[in-house]
């Protein structure tokens, strides 16, 4: 069983109300159990939605309260939604106990390698991934398929 970003696999739920299917990722998902999850919708933050981006470190230091989740333009702090997003697919992992995830890069709350923050994209991870595998779950990017 793999826990999948739901935009992966043609739900039109990113930011901007499009989906990022991807036939490499359902090629190799075929015949295996998914659990999707999009973390930012599973929280309400609607579809379209601002773009947000981490602001002053990677998922790992919005958990420590070193740095915050904030909307692009305006520079709303939108946190705690992102939190409650990434405690929804930990759930959901636990739920299903399911051990791996494969979720989107360069997202601010999948992202497993690159993330922007302030508008540059930069090592690290988002806030759902720390919170996978601060909890033991292994986090695979769709871009290393």
């Amino acid at each position: 069983m793999v826990l999948v970003s739901a935009c992966l696999l043609g739900e039109a739920c990113r930011y901007d109300g499009r989906s990022q299917r991807s036939e490499r990722v359902l090629a190799v998902l075929e015949g295996k159990a998914v659990v999707p999850i999009c973390p930012e919708a599973a929280a309400g933050m609607g579809i379209p939605r601002p773009p947000v981006d981490l602001s002053g470190g990677t998922g790992v230091d919005v958990w420590a309260g070193r740095a915050r989740a904030l909307t692009r333009e305006t520079r709303e702090d939108r946190t705690a939604a992102f939190q409650e997003g990434a405690r929804m697919a930990l759930d959901a992992a636990r739920r299903f106990d399911v051990p791996v995830a494969l979720l989107k890069e360069k997202s601010p709350s999948c992202g497993s390698q690159r993330v922007y923050d302030t508008g540059v994209l930069r090592p690290g991870e988002g806030i759902t991934t720390a919170l996978l595998r601060a909890d033991g779950r292994t986090v695979v990017s769709d871009e290393d398929l």
